[in-house]
């Protein structure tokens, strides 16, 4: 009978087989050879780069996902932004019609207030009274008659003392030769307007 050894270990001569079983062996060579050392720094950064490639590849798929949703979110941002400036401009437009509103009644107003004013300081001033007014914008013109040069004198007392007006000079004043029964003075008056 012939046997055949497959395992490639030699049979030692002489002594009988104890019937354990070796492994085959590989040789490399030795250990410190430059071809391992290239070899395994290759495998190590083909290892390092695949690990690395994967954490890059995660994070530019996670960035991918962040930033859809970040669109999305603009998007739904944009709509309300537009709703808000389309409203903004509404409001500013409303607030602009209010204002003009309100600016024409105040200028409606305006002359009744100072008809008032003039009014309620000549009744107020005893032996006074108004011929014409005029309103010249900024300033008044005020004509009238008065029995003495006190009450004309009180008038533009008066006058300043509502406020309303500002600069009261008289113009002139003098003493009406036509009324005969008593003593009249002709004045006339430039008032100017004062903010109220």
């Amino acid at each position: 009978m012939i046997r055949i050894n497959l395992l490639g270990i030699p049979k030692a001569k002489g002594k009988r087989s104890t019937g354990a079983i070796t492994a085959p062996t590989i040789e490399f060579g030795e250990i410190g050879s430059p071809k391992i050392k290239v070899l395994v720094a290759l495998a190590l950064a083909l290892a390092f780069n695949a690990g690395y490639w994967y954490y890059l590849d995660h994070q530019k798929q996670d960035i991918a996902a962040k930033m859809t949703v970040a669109e999305q979110k603009n998007r739904e941002l944009a709509d309300v932004k537009a709703k808000y400036l389309e409203r903004q401009k509404q409001a500013d437009n409303y607030k602009r019609r209010v204002d003009v509103i309100d600016q024409l009644r105040a200028a409606q107003s305006g002359p009744v207030n100072l008809l008032n004013t003039i009014g309620s300081t000549v009744n107020g001033t005893e032996a006074v009274w108004l011929n014409t007014m005029k309103d010249q914008g900024t300033s008044i013109d005020l004509q009238g008659m008065a029995l003495s040069a006190d009450a004309v004198a009180n008038l533009i007392q008066n006058l300043q003392a509502t406020g309303f007006f500002k600069n009261i000079e008289i113009k002139e004043t003098y003493q009406d030769e036509q009324v005969k029964d008593m003593q009249a003075f002709q004045f006339t008056l430039t008032c100017e307007k004062g903010k109220s």
